[in-house]
Parts: structure tokens; sequence; C-alpha cells
């Protein structure tokens, strides 16, 4: 074989045997983007009604061929709907997709409706469309659980069980009051995303490839017909921004770093060490060898999906941070990494909500941990402050010492006599025992926040009253 026959061999290793076709196969794979933009084809068909629409309106197109152009798309969408649409990779995105099936549908009006418009401007219409689509669902999903974990509040607003630091005992609380301090997290959530999807609120169509447009367009038409609050105030920024979805990828991250730290302790409180809760078999397998496994798996792998959300985030980071104004092709790897963190957290919250409706607290185990571990020790140290009136620092020291002498004998706090709770401070009376108790502890954390019962209960009526689920 001569050189020149090498050169244009198919299994020229300069392309691989991959690409059969060379450089002209490879061009294609690298820069079609049907294989996963296919994902925005209701959004971009209603970009393309309300632009035909605004074209009619403003006298650029003639209504009937506005009509024609409607119809026409809405015959597109029933057959992608169906499962009976010719993608072709050849025609590299979603937008000239629907465009040349429109053509074939409807002929000439056709090639009438990317006047006064870009790919440009149209596929940040779409991608914005999504994404804002995405915030919706996100909240929605927060909010169901959100709710199972409201359930569990409730349940368990007496129930008492160790509070960690450290992951070391170190004060009782409630088992309402640790459910609660999700509510918390992921309300916090919840208002990212509505933050976010209020930002995102701005059309982009019209912008065109990057300058506007000449024609006599009505922005403010469209962005109406599309649900937007406006139409964007520059056409650079319109098709060059992408924080919209950097927004909802690091509000994703957070949500999913919070779900990651509620697995982790799932995956604790169920093993046979803690046996706190009792996970359903729903989301539990079993072991291949070992008959009396009872894994937690659902806990584990939504405490993996934080890696591929944060990668999501990273990843579009770095696409975006060397960009000039406006577009560049660059931005076409916008979308993959954003559609599968978007995958991932709906899954992530559906999978958490089922556990957390289905658990069940062990509350015996829960009450027994409570008291373990010296865990009145600060309720003692405050005792001494509000009794005796010792300074705190003295009256941590007094209970240090009784500490270490309960921990010598082998017994709790509330097992040492009277004189031996003298032998450390002479002032100690009887009535010192009524704060070493862990319900007594919690019961009396009523600061506002705190962790007492009726706190908790209020909480609970309060975030039900924020989601409209009083009853």
């Amino acid at each position: 074989m001569t050189d020149s026959a090498k050169e244009n061999h198919p299994s020229n290793q300069m392309w691989g045997g991959r690409f059969a076709a060379g450089p002209d196969a490879i061009m294609e794979a690298i820069n079609a983007s049907i294989s996963f933009d296919k994902r925005l084809y209701a959004q971009d068909i209603r970009g393309s009604r309300a632009h035909a629409a605004m074209l009619a309106a403003t006298g650029i197109v003639t209504d009937s061929d506005a009509a024609a152009i409607r119809e026409g798309l809405l015959t597109v969408l029933s057959e992608i709907e169906g499962g009976n649409f010719p993608f072709r990779v050849a025609l590299e995105d979603i937008h000239m997709n629907v465009e040349a099936r429109l053509k074939e549908i409807i002929g000439e009006p056709a090639g009438r409706l990317h006047t006064a418009r870009s790919r440009n401007d149209q596929v940040a219409t779409d991608f914005r469309l999504w994404v804002r689509e995405q915030c919706d669902a996100a909240m929605q999903g927060l909010q169901a659980l959100i709710g199972a974990l409201l359930g569990q509040a409730e349940a368990g607003a007496g129930w008492v069980m160790p509070g960690f630091t450290h992951l070391q005992t170190a004060q009782p609380v409630t088992w309402g009051h640790h459910m609660m301090a999700y509510v918390e997290m992921f309300g916090r959530d919840m208002s990212r995303f509505a933050d976010a999807r209020a930002r995102m609120n701005e059309s982009p169509l019209g912008a065109a490839a990057l300058a506007g447009t000449s024609f006599p367009i009505d922005r403010h038409m469209t962005a109406e017909a599309l649900g937007f609050d406006r139409p964007m105030a520059n056409s650079l920024d319109a098709v060059s921004d992408r924080d919209f979805a950097l927004e909802f990828l690091s509000a994703s991250s957070i949500c999913a770093m919070h779900l990651s730290r509620f697995a982790e302790e799932l995956v604790i409180w169920s093993s046979a060490q803690f046996r706190f809760v009792a996970l359903s078999d729903r989301f539990s397998t079993g072991s291949s060898i070992m008959p009396q496994k009872k894994n937690p798996d659902a806990a584990e792998l939504i405490r993996a999906k934080i890696g591929r959300i944060l990668g999501a985030t990273v990843a579009l980071f770095t696409v975006m941070k060397g960009l000039p104004l406006a577009y560049s092709k660059d931005m076409q790897e916008d979308k993959e990494q954003v559609f599968d963190a978007a995958d991932t957290l709906m899954l992530a919250l559906a999978a958490m909500e089922g556990m957390v409706r289905d658990m069940t607290a062990r509350v015996e185990n829960l009450e027994r941990a409570a008291a373990s571990g010296f865990s009145t020790a600060t309720d003692l140290a405050d005792w001494l402050v509000r009794e005796l009136g010792l300074p705190f620092r003295e009256a941590h020291h007094v209970t240090g010492a009784l500490v270490a002498l309960a921990e010598a004998k082998g017994c709790d706090l509330p097992e040492l006599t009277l004189a031996e709770m003298q032998s450390a401070h002479a002032g100690i009376r009887q009535d010192v025992y009524s704060v070493l108790g862990v319900h007594n502890s919690v019961a009396s954390r009523q600061s506002y926040g705190g962790t007492a019962p009726d706190q908790v209960r209020a909480q609970v009526v309060r975030w039900r009253e924020r989601l409209g689920e009083v009853q």
C-alpha cells in the first residue's frame, strides 16, 4: 500500500477505526448535538410557535403562513411524542431537525419561520425554558420530601435521641428536632431554586445571532407568550449567558450535599451498631452471600449522587470560564451535564422521600442511646450556675469531676449518690436529679428553635403553614 493510500484508508489510525468515512465523519460526530438536545423538542416547538405568532402580529409574515407554521409545528410535536419522528444526525441539532420536518409537512412557508432569529437565541431560549421547568420540578420534589420529614417530626416530637458533635454523644435532642433540621436545609434549597428561577425568567428570543435584528419584532410579546417576565436587555448577553444553568447546578449541588449528609446518617442509624432506624424493604437490598444482611443501598447511592451533580457544575464552569462574547461552539457542551444533573437530583429526591416516609424509628434504642455518654452533663453544669450561682467555668470544672467519678465507677451521672455528688461540691442538693433525666433535659430547651417537644411542634405548624398544608 502506498503512503497516499495509507493516508486515505478507512482504518488509518489518525482517525481510528470508529470513523470509516475519515475526517468528515469525525466532524459530524463532534459537531452534532441531536443525540442529547432532542430533549429540548417541546421547548423548541413552543418557542417557534410564539415566534411565528409574533412575526404575524408585526406584519413580518402573513397570517396564513404563520398559521401554517404553527399547525405544522403541532404535527411535528405529535410525531416526536408518538415516537415517529425521524431524527437525523446530518441535521446537527433539534432546531434544524424540527425545521426540516416542518418544511416536509407545510412546504415553502416553513422557510419564513427563521426570520429575525438565529440558532443562538433559539437555543438560549429553549435551554432557559427547560432549566426553568427543572427548577419547578426540584421545588416540587423538595416540597414532597419536606412533607415526609414533617410527618416524622410530628410523630416523634417527644422521642428522645442523642445529639452528636464529632459523632460523639453531646446532648439529648428529640427525633422531631433532628428531622426539622433537615426541613430547614431543604427549605433553603427550595428558596435557592426559587431565586434562580426568578433571575432566569427573562427571554433571549429576538436577540438573534448577537446584535438583535433590523426587523420590527416585538420581543415583549414573545416573552409574555413564553411566560417570561421580560426580554433580556442586551442581545450580546442574551445569547452568551449560561448563568441560569450554572445557578441551577449550584443549587442542585448544595441540595445533593444535604441529601448526602442525611443519607450518611441513615446508613449509620440503620447499622447493627446503632439500630436507630429500620429502613423498609423497598429501599434496601440483600447480600448475595450473607443471608443476614439488609443493606441501605438507596441511601448509599444517594450519598454518591453529589459526585455526579458537583462534577456537572465544575464541568460547566470550566466550559464557560474563558469564553469571549458572544456565542462560541463550546457552549454546545452546556447541556449534557445539566440534563444528567437534573435527572440525578430528581431521582435522589424521590428516593429520599420514599425512605423517609417508610422508615421506622426504633424509639427504645434512641432513648437508651440518648441516656448514655454523660449526655446530661451540660444540664448539670447549667443547674450549678442557675441554682448555686457558680460561674460557668467553675460549674464546668465541677461537672467534669463528677463525669470522671461516674466513668471510674462505670455508671452514668444519674446513678451517682447525693453524697458522691456533694464530694465535688457541698452545695449540690437532691433536686439536681430532676435535670439529669433525658426527658427533662429536652423539655428544658425551650429557647426558640430548641429541641423541646413544644418548640418542635410549633416549627412543624409553621412549616405546614408555609407549604399550605394546614390540616
